[in-house]
């Protein structure tokens, strides 16, 4: 259960292209999304994945043309866990790359999708992660063409890796990216100077992040809530008309479920991550309008079938057989329709 933001490039019946956004290291549920993507959706040709290899292979049927851009199709192709300002300056160009002819090129509609979740739950995920010893230092971190200076994106940590951090040392890192890490991931960096602290004033550098959070996310086709599985499955399948061959799973038990902390680091939790608290609020709201419109939709287009299921019947019972030899009355002894089992 890992992961915000991640690019699953789809392009399925037309040039779709379905980004997820970042995976494993991120600690939102995206790299449970991700698997299901590749080994559990029911498609005319479905992903190939071979024992032992970390990539699958995800072509359109007859083609040898790739629909999924995530980590297990195609690998860190934009870097290590790429946030948005990454990925939607990277992937078209690799994507034309991939899969193009030379001299000729594809007209493609990028989507991309998301995982977010609670950011209590989601911090408290990744410093356990950092604590195990996991590192992203080959993130690039690219906006505007360049990575940011170890000035601009300082480290918390001497040697290799932060491993046995306490959580108020990971808490106490004013330079740790875990901080509002679902806003970051998810905003236009470009709109604050990327990683320039001194661009603008920070009040204002917040409200511009949190705001084109929201627009993003706000404007994908699709998003989904580690805290909602089925919903989540509900929503992706009506959206993408696809459905996964078994059922999503609500794991209620992980690690961070696990870690008994009080309410003063409960507060300072949110405290440092009030930009994902506002988010994730924002999130719930969109998330269950999305869903109970949907479901709403659904309940009309049922309706409106068995009303029509109903008129065909009694269209069918209406109707008379033409006479045949030896039936004096014309009338049909049995109505193939009545045997029909009503929707």
């Amino acid at each position: 259960m890992d992961q915000i933001l991640f690019t699953l490039a789809i392009y399925i019946l037309r040039y779709i292209t379905l980004h997820i956004y970042p995976d494993k290291s991120r600690k939102t549920g995206g790299t449970t999304f991700g698997r299901h993507l590749v080994k559990n959706i029911r498609l005319e040709q479905p992903c190939s994945c071979k024992a032992g290899q970390k990539k699958c292979t995800c072509h359109r049927p007859g083609k040898k043309e790739t629909w999924l851009f995530s980590r297990f199709s195609t690998g860190w192709s934009c870097g290590l866990h790429a946030d948005w300002t990454e990925l939607t300056n990277c992937v078209p160009a690799i994507m034309e790359k991939k899969d193009c002819p030379r001299n000729h090129s594809h007209t493609r509609n990028f989507y991309y999708i998301t995982m977010l979740r609670d950011p209590v739950s989601r911090y408290l995920s990744e410093w356990k992660h950092v604590q195990r010893g996991a590192t992203w230092k080959t993130s690039l971190h690219m906006c505007d063409g360049r990575s940011p200076t170890p000035d601009e994106l300082p480290t918390c940590y001497p040697g290799d890796d932060w491993s046995g951090v306490s959580l108020r040392e990971f808490m106490d890192c004013t330079y740790n990216l875990a901080n509002n890490r679902q806003v970051r991931m998810l905003a236009d960096l470009s709109l604050v100077g990327c990683y320039n602290l001194t661009f603008m004033n920070e009040s204002e550098r917040n409200t511009i992040l949190l705001q084109s959070a929201k627009n993003n996310l706000k404007n994908m086709a699709f998003f989904g809530l580690t805290e909602f599985q089925r919903k989540t499955q509900f929503l992706f399948e009506r959206t993408f008309n696809l459905k996964f061959i078994s059922p999503f799973t609500q794991f209620n038990i992980t690690r961070a479920s696990n870690v008994d902390i009080n309410e003063g680091a409960r507060q300072r939790i949110e405290e440092l991550n009030f930009l994902d608290m506002q988010l994730y609020e924002y999130a719930k709201d969109l998330f269950q309008q999305r869903y109970h419109h949907t479901k709403q939709l659904e309940h009309q287009r049922d309706r409106q079938k068995r009303r029509e299921g109903r008129r065909l019947q009694r269209e069918h019972r209406g109707h008379r057989w033409p006479k045949e030899d030896g039936n004096t009355d014309g009338a049909v002894t049995e109505d193939y329709n009545s045997q029909v089992v009503r929707w």
